[in-house]
C-alpha cells in the first residue's frame, strides 16, 4: 500500500516547482537577454538559452537534493539529541515545555499539567516540537524536490527561450521583458502564498529583480557586441 504524502511533504514539492520554475525563467531570461545584446544571431541566443537550460536543470535538481538532505540530518541529530534528554533527564523537558506555555500567558499549574501529559503520550514528538520546532512524524523527501525541481526549472526556462527566439527582431527584446514580468508575477505571488507571506510585496519583489537582472545582462552584451 502506497504511503500517503504528508502535508510538509506537500509543501516541500510545491516549494522546489515554484522555485525551481521561478529560477528557470530568471536565469535563461538573463542568459538570452545578454546574449541578444550582443549579437542578433537567432541560433547563438538559441544555443546560449538551452545551455543554461541545461545546467540550471542539474544544478538546482542537485542542489535541492543536496540542501533537503542536509536538512533532514540536521533534524534527525535533533531528534537523537532529544531522545537522551527524554531518557536522562525528563524532568528538565517538562521544566522546559512548561516555561515555554507560561510565557505565552498560561498559568503554571495548567502549563505544568499540559507539558506532563503530552510527553507521558508522545515523548519524542512533543520534546521535538516543542523544543525544535518541527514534527519528527514529518518527512520530506530529498529525490522529490530534486525531480520537482528538474521538471520545473526547464518548464520555466521554455518561455524567454521561445519569446526570444520566435518573436520578430523589433520587438525581440521587449516582448521577451514583458513576458518575462507576466511570468515572475505569477511565480512570485505562487511563492508568497505558499510561505504566507504579503503576495504584492513577494510579487513586486520578484518582478524588480527579473527586471534587474535583464537590464544588467542586456548592458554587458551591448558592451561586447560587435
Amino acid at each position: 500500500m502506497k504511503k500517503k504524502q504528508g502535508l510538509a511533504e506537500r509543501i516541500n514539492i510545491m516549494r522546489a516547482s515554484v522555485m525551481g520554475a521561478n529560477d528557470g525563467i530568471l536565469s535563461v531570461a538573463g542568459i538570452v537577454i545578454g546574449v541578444a545584446g550582443a549579437t542578433s544571431n537567432n541560433y547563438a541566443i538559441f544555443l546560449a538559452g538551452i545551455s543554461g537550460m541545461l545546467a540550471g536543470t542539474i544544478s538546482m535538481a542537485m542542489g535541492e537534493y543536496v540542501s533537503v538532505n542536509a536538512q533532514r540530518d540536521t533534524e534527525q541529530r535533533a531528534i537523537m539529541r532529544e531522545k537522551v534528554a527524554l531518557d536522562e533527564h525528563p524532568a528538565t523537558e517538562i521544566d522546559f515545555i512548561t516555561q515555554r506555555y507560561v510565557d505565552t500567558g498560561i498559568r503554571p499549574e495548567l502549563a505544568n499539567k499540559a507539558a506532563t501529559e503530552m510527553l507521558q503520550r508522545e515523548p519524542l514528538v512533543a520534546g521535538v516540537r516543542e523544543r525544535y520546532g518541527f514534527d519528527p512524524r514529518e518527512k520530506t523527501s530529498a529525490i522529490g524536490a530534486a525531480v520537482a525541481s528538474m521538471i520545473s526549472f526547464p518548464t520555466g526556462s521554455i518561455l524567454p527561450l521561445l519569446a526570444i527566439t520566435l518573436l520578430p527582431a523589433n520587438i525581440k527584446i521587449i516582448g521577451t521583458m514583458i513576458a518575462v514580468i507576466i511570468a515572475l508575477s505569477i511565480t512570485g505571488y505562487a511563492a508568497a502564498t505558499l510561505g504566507n507571506a504579503n503576495r504584492m510585496k513577494a510579487t513586486l519583489r520578484n518582478v524588480i529583480s527579473g527586471l534587474l537582472t535583464m537590464l544588467v545582462t542586456y548592458m554587458i552584451g551591448l558592451a561586447f557586441a560587435r
